[in-house]
C-alpha cells in the first residue's frame, strides 16, 4: 500500500508540476500579489460591519468527505462561498442567496486525501484485507461508500486503522503535496476586502471515539503556512498541538489559534477540571489554553452545545440542538452519563473557568464564541432553506429526514437531529485575514445557528444616558469594552448596551437575554437567565421573572412564517439587579427569533412525504444568536496577556 501511495504522490505531483507550467501558476507571485492587496485595504477605527463566515468547511481532500461521496474539491468550495453557482455532487445546483465574506477549508489532518488515492488506486496491488473492503465499498455504491467511511471513523476511534492510514512517513509525503497546492488555491481567490480566504485545518483527537477537535486557522499566507504541515491529531495530545502551534509561530512570526468544536460529543473530557493528563489543573495550562484556545464553536451541524436542560432546568430554552446527540460520544461506542454534561456545553464550561481561575488566578475557559457548518460536501450553507446536510449522501432528498443518519453504528440518530447551523460573525475592522484572526484573538465575535442578525454587546459602568439615535458605537467603545472584552471590578454594579437587528432576510426577534454566570460567596457555580428586551412589552409583560411565549405563525402544510409577530429590532441598557462586590461573573448575549420552519419541513413540502412523529414535533424552532461574554473581576486576574487584546482604536 505504501508503494501504491507513493506511486500515486509521483503521477500527483507531476500532473500539478504540467499544470502550473502550462497555465503559469505561482504560489509565490500570488502570495506576494495577495500581501500587496491586503497592505492596500482600508482599515476602519474601529469595527462598523460584521462580517459572515464558516471557518469549519471539509472538501473531498478530508479522508470521510471523499468517503462519502463528495467530489468537490477546495476550489469549488470557494467559488460557492464567495457566491457563484456550482453543480453539488450529486447533481443540484447550489448557490448561496448571499455571499459569505469569508472562509476556512478545515480538511481533516490526517490522511489528507488518503480516501481518494485508495479510490484510485488499483485493486490487485491492495494487499491489506480491510484496505480492499474499504475500496470496494467504495466502488460498489455510494451506501456502501458511507459504511465504508463509517467503519473507518469507528477504527479511528478505538486505535485499529490499517497500517499504512497510519504510517507517518507516507503520510507527510502525501500531506506536504495536498498542502501546499491547496495554500496556492487560497491565495488566487483572496480578494482583500471583499473576499477572505482563510488556512486551517481540522486536528482530530478522538481518544475512545469521544471528541476532542479543533480547527486551526492561520493569520498567514502562503509565504509562511507553506513552511508547516498540518499536525495529525489521531494519536496526538493538546499538549502536542499547543506544542506545534509554539513552534510555527517562533519559526515564522506568523499567528495560528486553535477552535474546539462539537464538545457535545467528547463524553465529558473537552472542559475537564483537571488537566489532559489527569493531574490538577495549573495555572501556566489554564494560561496557555486560554492564549491557543481564544473561541470555541457553539453550534453547528452535530448539534448545538451552548447549554443542555440537565444542567440548566430552569431555562426553557436550553434544549435547542440537543436531541440526538446527548446519547453518546461521535462514533456512538460510549454512551454518555448524566456527569459527563458538565464537561461538555459551553455555559457549564465557562462557569468552569470560573471556579479554576478563583483557584489558580488564571482561567484556561475564557473563550468567545462563534458557529460554522462542519459540512462535509464542500458547500458552505446554514441556511434552513438551502441545507445541502453534513454529507453528499443527504444532499437533498426525500428520504434523508426521517432516516437514521448516525456516522457509527447506525442507531439512536436520525436526519432530522442534524441542524441546519450555523455561522461565524466577526467584528473586523476590514475583510482580510490579519483583522479576521485579530478580532477573533480578541474573541470580538459571535455565534448563529444560520441567521445574520445584527448583534452589538458592550459592558462597562456608565452608559445609563446612552441615546440609540446618537452615534452610541463609538461611544460604547470609547466608554467600555465589546463583546470579549474584560471589566475590572470597582465596587458598582456593571452596565450593558445590547443591540439586535433582525437578518433582513430572515424572521423577527422574539426577545434578548442577557445569560450571567458568577462564583457566589461559598464559591458555589451559579447561573440566571435574564430577559432584557423583548417584542411588544406593553403586552406580553413578565409574569413571575418569565416573558410569555411570542406565538407562532409557522404553516405547516407550506413551510412558511409570517413577521406579523415580533420586532425587527430590539435594544437596550442593562444595569446587573444581582450584582455583589468582588464576584467573579461573566455575561453574554443570547438573541431569539420567532419560531420558523426547520430544514427538515421545507424538505417535507418540497418533496411531499411525511415527517415521522418525532420529527415533526421538532420541525419548527427558534434560531438564536450567542455573543462572547464579558468578564468582571479583580483587576489583574493574569488569564491573558495584554498582548492578546490589541487597542481597537490603532491605525
Amino acid at each position: 500500500m505504501k508503494k501504491i501511495l507513493g506511486i500515486a504522490l509521483v503521477v500527483i505531483a507531476a500532473g500539478a508540476a504540467i499544470w502550473w507550467f502550462f497555465l503559469g501558476e505561482n504560489p509565490e507571485r500570488d502570495a506576494a500579489r495577495a500581501a500587496e492587496a491586503e497592505a492596500a485595504v482600508s482599515v476602519a477605527e474601529y469595527p462598523q460591519q460584521v462580517l459572515w463566515g464558516d471557518t469549519h468547511l471539509h472538501t473531498d481532500n478530508s479522508i470521510d468527505a471523499f468517503g462519502f461521496g463528495t467530489r468537490l474539491g477546495p476550489e469549488a468550495a470557494l467559488q460557492f462561498a464567495r457566491g457563484d453557482k456550482v453543480m453539488s455532487t450529486t447533481g443540484i445546483e447550489a448557490q448561496l442567496a448571499r455571499p459569505l465574506d469569508f472562509l476556512v477549508i478545515a480538511d481533516h489532518s490526517d490522511g489528507l486525501g488518503a480516501t481518494r488515492r485508495l479510490y484510485d488506486a488499483p485493486r490487485m496491488l491492495i494487499q491489506d484485507p480491510t484496505l480492499k473492503r474499504w475500496h470496494d465499498m467504495m466502488h460498489e455504491s455510494p451506501e456502501q461508500s458511507q459504511m465504508a467511511i463509517a467503519e473507518l471513523i469507528t477504527a479511528a476511534s478505538d486505535g485499529t486503522l490499517p497500517e499504512a492510514l497510519r504510517d507517518p512517513e507516507t503520510q507527510e509525503k502525501n500531506t506536504r503535496n495536498i498542502w501546499q497546492s491547496h495554500l496556492a488555491t487560497l491565495d488566487k481567490y483572496y480578494q482583500p476586502g471583499k473576499f477572505t480566504p482563510i488556512a486551517g485545518y481540522e486536528w482530530t483527537l478522538m481518544p475512545g471515539g469521544n471528541n476532542l477537535h479543533r480547527v486551526v486557522m492561520y493569520r498567514d499566507g502562503y509565504d509562511k503556512t507553506s513552511k508547516t504541515l498540518p499536525f495529525p491529531g489521531i494519536d496526538g495530545n493538546i499538549e502536542g498541538l499547543f506544542d506545534y502551534m509554539d513552534a510555527y509561530e517562533e519559526a515564522t512570526g506568523g499567528r495560528v489559534l486553535a477552535i474546539p468544536h462539537n464538545s457535545n460529543l467528547s463524553n465529558g473530557m473537552m472542559f475537564e477540571l483537571t488537566q489532559a493528563d489527569g493531574g490538577p489543573m495549573t495555572a501556566e495550562y489554564a494560561r496557555r489554553r486560554a492564549m491557543r484556545e481564544p473561541v470555541v464553536e457553539a453550534t453547528q451541524i452535530k448539534g448545538d452545545s451552548e447549554s443542555h436542560p440537565f444542567l440548566s432546568p430552569n431555562d426553557e430554552f436550553s434544549g435547542f440542538g440537543d436531541i440526538g446527540w446527548e446519547l453518546g460520544n461521535l462514533p456512538l461506542t460510549a454512551a454518555k452519563e448524566d456527569s459527563q454534561f458538565a464537561g461538555e456545553y459551553l455555559r457549564e464550561a465557562l462557569k468552569r473557568g470560573l471556579s479554576i481561575e478563583q483557584q489558580t488566578g488564571a482561567n484556561p475557559y475564557k473563550f468567545g464564541m462563534i458557529g460554522s457548518t462542519d459540512s462535509h460536501t464542500s458547500l458552505a450553507t446554514a441556511d434552513e432553506d438551502n441545507f445541502f446536510g453534513k454529507h453528499t449522501g443527504n444532499e437533498p432528498n426525500a428520504k434523508r429526514a426521517n432516516e437514521s443518519q448516525n456516522l457509527g453504528t447506525r442507531q439512536g440518530r436520525f436526519g432530522w437531529n442534524y441542524l441546519a447551523g450555523g455561522y461565524a460573525a466577526v467584528w473586523a475592522r476590514a475583510n482580510t485575514r490579519a483583522e479576521i484572526f485579530d478580532a477573533m484573538m480578541r474573541r470580538e465575535v459571535y455565534a448563529t445557528t444560520g441567521p445574520r442578525m445584527t448583534v452589538r454587546f458592550f459592558g462597562g459602568f456608565n452608559f445609563s444616558g446612552t441615546d440609540f439615535a446618537s452615534d452610541w458605537v463609538s461611544g460604547a467603545y470609547a466608554a467600555g469594552v465589546p463583546m470579549g472584552g474584560e471589566l475590572s471590578d470597582n465596587g458598582t454594579a456593571p452596565q450593558f448596551i445590547v443591540s439586535a437587528l433582525k437578518d433582513p432576510d430572515g424572521a423577527h426577534l422574539d426577545r434578548v437575554q442577557i445569560v450571567k454566570g458568577w462564583t457566589d460567596g461559598h464559591g458555589t457555580l451559579r447561573e440566571k437567565v435574564y430577559d432584557v428586551a423583548w417584542s411588544d412589552q406593553g403586552t406580553r409583560r413578565s409574569v413571575a421573572g418569565k416573558v410569555p411565549a411570542v406565538g407562532n405563525t409557522v404553516d405547516l402544510a407550506t413551510a412558511s412564517y409570517t413577521n406579523d409577530i415580533g420586532a425587527p429590532e430590539l435594544q437596550t441598557v442593562w444595569t446587573d439587579p444581582d450584582y455583589t462586590k468582588g464576584q467573579r461573573a461573566f455575561y453574554y448575549v443570547r438573541v431569539l427569533e420567532i419560531p420558523t420552519p426547520r430544514w427538515t419541513l421545507f424538505d417535507a413540502v418540497k418533496f411531499g412525504f411525511k415527517l415521522s412523529e418525532d420529527a415533526l414535533r421538532d420541525a419548527v424552532a427558534q434560531e438564536r444568536a450567542y455573543t462572547s461574554p464579558i468578564w468582571i473581576g479583580p483587576a489583574s486576574d493574569g488569564s491573558l496577556p495584554d498582548s492578546t487584546l490589541p487597542d481597537r482604536a490603532a491605525p
